[in-house]
């Protein structure tokens, strides 16, 4: 009796997740789209962190709520000096390292990593001295990069993965112009040089540069406020032990997350993916969702076993 009703609440548990993050803001995917988005299979821990948060559940945060982050605000004349000092290391990857913005490279995106979840990347220590720095006096700051956005790329709508930090976006060398823009939640925002935007990058957004300049920005990921130490404690856990696994390097001497490891050979299973798609779609489908229901099916088996 105990486990079955166990099994309940994780169900419950599981469903009312989906579902909140679903509906949560005005914009959302087709439920089709939603029900094999990796949102979804976040959705548990991230409906945690919403639940426990400290900050008003909306799409842009005040900079107020985080003060700490003046450190990097008032110096963005110094850390665009660096960026731009080695814009030729801020590239894409071609050696699918990188999982969580390989769509991205094919859209001209590029980036190059300062910290990630952990320490300084190597690279970045060389190369960025006073930014690596600067980074490393705000602990609230958990992953920082500079992302490029060329003319004329548009990043696809989509959620972020996690929700235990907040996007924090610092304009360094922008067209300063409203057709180079950023849309969270149906609210757009375009980059200026020297500001600061703070964003829940688990709502669905989106961003393109429809100006005749490059954008180049400091990205940083700030770990989400919690209600209590319980709950912040939990957040440093996933933080610390998940969220780093993705860590991608900037050259060889940087540190591959075990996730970015094994993304090469995922990657290569969803081309065999895509190739019986085209072959034969309903057994795709069948393949598909048979997969999908495996993952909440062993999870159900594992706490039957406890």
């Amino acid at each position: 009796m105990i486990k079955w009703t166990l099994v309940g609440l994780v169900l419950a548990y599981i469903a009312f997740s989906i579902i909140y993050v679903h509906y949560r803001g005005k914009k959302r995917h087709r439920m089709t789209r939603q029900l094999s988005d990796h949102s979804t299979f976040m959705a548990p821990i991230n409906t945690f962190m919403y639940l426990f948060s400290r900050l008003p559940d909306r799409p842009y945060h005040r900079e107020q709520d985080f003060p700490e982050l003046e450190a990097l605000t008032s110096r963005w004349q110094e850390i665009r000096a660096e960026a731009e000092a080695l814009e030729n290391h801020i590239k894409g990857s071609d050696k699918r390292d990188d999982a969580g913005f390989n769509s991205f490279f094919r859209r001209g995106w590029k980036r190059f990593y300062l910290k990630w979840y952990g320490e300084s990347h190597a690279s970045a220590e060389a190369l960025c001295p006073k930014t690596t720095e600067i980074l490393a006096g705000i602990p609230s700051i958990k992953a920082a990069m500079f992302a490029e956005l060329p003319v004329g790329s548009k990043l696809m709508k989509h959620r972020d993965p996690y929700a235990g930090s907040i996007r924090y976006h610092l304009g360094l060398r922008t067209p300063n112009d409203d057709r180079c823009f950023i849309d969270v939640d149906g609210i757009p925002y375009s980059w200026r040089d020297g500001e600061a935007v703070l964003f829940d990058e688990t709502y669905i957004h989106y961003a393109e540069n429809g100006s005749e300049s490059n954008r180049l920005i400091l990205f940083c990921d700030v770990e989400r406020p919690m209600k209590y130490r319980w709950a912040a404690a939990v957040n440093h856990w996933f933080s610390r032990k998940v969220m780093a696994a993705a860590a991608s390097p900037n050259d060889d001497n940087d540190r591959t997350g075990g996730l970015n490891r094994a993304f090469k050979y995922l990657y290569a299973i969803r081309g065999k993916g895509k190739q019986l798609k085209q072959f034969n779609q309903p057994l795709y489908q069948l393949v598909k969702w048979t997969v999908f229901l495996f993952i909440p099916a062993l999870l159900l088996f594992l706490i039957w076993l406890i």
